[in-house]
């Protein structure tokens, strides 16, 4: 153990309580390449959906990152926003709404029109 880690703490515990990923935004220019930040960062040597609903679990943990929690900053944020802005919103609902079950193209619709308005959450949110 070193002088910065307690002794009682084992390794997984340190790093649930210290633990801080730097997500790269000016690498992230489209969802594809904030999936490739996301493995980069989070779960290099893993494989996972590369899917919101996958990312989703990431997050939560478990999934390669600890169970107990972990810090992401994100710098250059501002150059993500924009690459993950209603354009590509857009671009993914439409993508969704050619593959989606039929009973949920109404709700993927609407998602989409919204993205289209410039309205709701973007990819970035």
């Amino acid at each position: 153990m070193t002088a910065d880690r307690p002794n009682r703490l084992r390794a997984t515990q340190w790093c649930e309580v210290t633990c801080q990923h730097v997500i790269d935004g000016s690498r992230i220019t489209s969802l594809e390449a904030l999936y490739d930040e996301i493995t980069r960062v989070l779960v290099p040597d893993h494989f996972w959906g590369r899917n919101l609903d996958a990312l989703d679990d990431i997050l939560r943990g478990g999934f390669g990152t600890p169970d107990g929690g972990f810090t992401i900053r994100w710098s250059h944020s501002a150059v993500s926003r924009e690459a993950l802005g209603y354009p590509a919103t857009v671009k993914m609902f439409e993508h969704m709404l050619e593959r989606c079950h039929p009973d949920n193209r109404n709700s993927v619709g609407q998602r989409l029109a919204a993205a289209r308005a410039g309205t709701g959450p973007t990819l970035f949110d």
